[in-house]
């Protein structure tokens, strides 16, 4: 019989492509890695795994063994989380969710849920999209909460429900006596500004570039940044640039004094809040249900 927990480290293995990296996503070493994997091997009884140069990679019947694997355990991923909430939304449910959804959408649809499903416990976990989805895959969450950008359209992966939850336009973070600051604002008016942006390589980031080159084939001056939306607003606030900030900040963080939000009227750029559930139970339902609402 295959053992299921060789199975997922075989299908970390098809999705990171090194022992390497699959031991740094399970606290592993690389050597336990290629042990577990090894008795894989001997348990299917054909070779998965072949040599190409100084790597490993599969062979045609461990890409079969890993569809197969796709299969098992997420059947054994829903029984285990049918026999724990049964009928009745009861039990823990692992939200991973960015930080203004978490307060604008999660904490309100907590608050909901102690009225009315009393047995259900919510375990919030602060991850941006790209960790939460990576937190679902990895059975480390039953629900992750995250966005996409109109410039960055992204497909759920195999294996994963998505559930619309809401879309909000990209405004315009300028302090209030900034020259633009008096309607909808042109990108290419801003074309000479400092710019605060997401961190090097998050979404954040490239959808910011892609805005300024579809709306002004220009390049932003970022000189700041930052991933908290509330320290980016109080860096606009202190003169230290300008930055695109989803219409939710309002609620989620609050505008400082001294900071508005703008419309943009070159290009719209909007994005859209999702979540995303591998097994749909009850108790995950229900916190659905409440996000929803």
């Amino acid at each position: 019989m295959l053992d299921p927990v060789r199975l997922r480290l075989l299908r970390e293995f098809a999705e990171h492509g090194t022992m390497t990296a699959v031991a740094e996503m399970g606290g592993l070493t690389s050597s336990a890695v290629s042990q577990q994997l090894a008795a894989l091997e001997r348990e299917a009884g054909v070779p998965l795994f072949e040599r190409a140069g100084r790597r490993v990679r599969l062979t045609a019947e461990g890409q079969r063994l890993v569809r197969h694997a796709h299969v098992v355990l997420d059947a054994l991923d829903a029984a285990e989380e049918d026999l724990r909430s049964a009928a009745t939304p009861r039990g823990p449910v692992r939200v991973a969710c960015f930080a203004t959804a978490a307060v604008a959408r999660l904490l309100p649809a907590i608050a909901a849920a102690r009225g009315r499903h009393p047995g259900l416990h919510v375990i919030v976990h602060e991850l941006e999209p790209r960790e939460a989805v990576e937190a679902l895959r990895a059975g480390r969450c039953d629900v992750a909460i995250a966005f996409t950008y109109s410039l960055i359209p992204e497909e759920p992966r195999p294996g994963v429900t998505r559930r619309f939850l809401g879309v909000e336009p990209m405004l315009m973070a300028l302090p209030a006596d900034h020259p633009a600051a008096s309607g909808a604002v042109d990108l290419r008016a801003l074309r000479e500004e400092p710019w605060i942006a997401g961190s090097q390589g998050t979404s954040d980031h490239e959808m910011l570039d892609r805005a300024c080159a579809l709306a002004g084939c220009f390049r932003p001056n970022v000189i700041h940044t930052a991933d908290d939306y509330a320290l980016v607003l109080r860096m606009v606030r202190e003169g230290l640039g300008v930055a695109l900030v989803p219409e939710l900040v309002a609620t989620a963080v609050g505008v400082p004094g001294g900071v508005v939000l703008r419309p943009i009227s070159t290009i719209e750029i909007t994005r859209t809040s999702y979540a995303l559930v591998r097994t749909a139970t009850p108790a995950v339902n229900a916190i659905l249900d409440l996000l929803l609402e």
